[in-house]
């Protein structure tokens, strides 16, 4: 079975779960799993793990995120987006872009957010989501988040365009919002893109539709490697012996001598084996293996 990520540039109107069933069935419907939620009106990179993939997620999805999106002002939403029904109006003060770029810098830094109703998190296995459309409200408790930068692109009197890089956890229909409000009026999302997600920057995006052209074609799909996301994490090299004895979950003996909290591990052939750790005397400990045949 393939294993591997894929970077999908998810289209509107499509949930992120339909969009990662459609990626399936080009891969045989191997295990697979999306990495951080995209609403139907959100388009952009949606990374996709596949196969043994599926066992580094929690590593991408802990990564910063790029957003680009536009804020209407002067209504609020059930929803926070342009998805659901008006439930405010509020008149629109006069703005200028340098009022809206020194209210954006108010938002930057570490911070916390309260989630929104309409979102996938839940509340005793229920998803907040369907008990907003069930006409109910519970508390939400704050979350950390951080935002690393806040620009305005284009400014008109009722719409702003604006990107952000954040923390995970940024819900943006909270921060528009929000944005609205210390503008002195209501808003809510209008069009959202998600640019990038780390370590993701500067790779390309595949549209559901090139994926078809290349699999009826008999191309090769595009699945980065494994051990793609964990570049930033030291490389180990094993052995013969070595990585037969890491393979069955054993501990080793390495060259190192320190403390090393987390390690890529390779066997001779420079063919990834998994994750390890080595306490102070340098034994190395498996911590996460996939599949691996010498």
């Amino acid at each position: 079975m393939p294993s591997g990520v894929l970077l999908l540039d998810k289209p509107l109107g499509l949930s992120s779960n339909a969009a990662l069933q459609r990626v399936r069935t080009l891969f045989a419907r191997a295990k697979a799993g999306h990495v951080g939620s995209l609403d139907p009106l959100a388009t952009g990179m949606l990374p996709i793990c596949l196969g043994e993939a599926t066992k580094i997620a929690g590593d991408i999805v802990a990564g910063r995120k790029r957003y680009r999106f536009s804020v209407a002002l002067g209504s609020a939403t059930s929803t926070g987006d342009a998805e659901g029904e008006v439930t405010h109006r509020a008149a629109i003060p006069a703005l200028t872009p340098a009022l809206v770029s020194a209210t954006l810098e108010r938002f930057l830094g570490a911070q916390t957010q309260v989630p929104p109703m309409y979102s996938a998190l839940k509340r005793d296995g229920q998803p907040l989501y369907k008990l907003a459309r069930a006409g109910l409200t519970v508390p939400r408790a704050p979350r950390a988040i951080e935002l690393f930068d806040l620009a305005l692109l284009n400014f008109a009197p009722q719409t702003l365009e604006l990107e952000t890089s954040c923390s995970k956890g940024t819900y943006i229909r909270v921060l528009a919002q929000d944005i609205a409000a210390a503008l002195g009026t209501s808003g809510h999302v209008a069009a959202l893109r998600r640019l990038w997600v780390e370590p993701f920057a500067d790779e390309p995006m595949h549209s559901l539709e090139s994926l078809y052209a290349r699999a009826e074609a008999g191309a090769t799909l595009p699945l980065l490697p494994l051990d793609w996301p964990l570049q930033h994490l030291p490389a180990l090299h094993l052995g013969v012996d070595e990585a037969q004895r890491f393979a069955h979950g054993q501990k080793v003996p390495s060259a190192l001598r320190a403390a090393c909290a987390r390690l890529r591990i390779y066997d001779p052939a420079a063919r990834f084996m998994g994750l390890g750790e080595t306490d102070p005397t340098g034994v190395l400990q498996p911590r996460r293996l996939f599949n691996w045949h010498p």
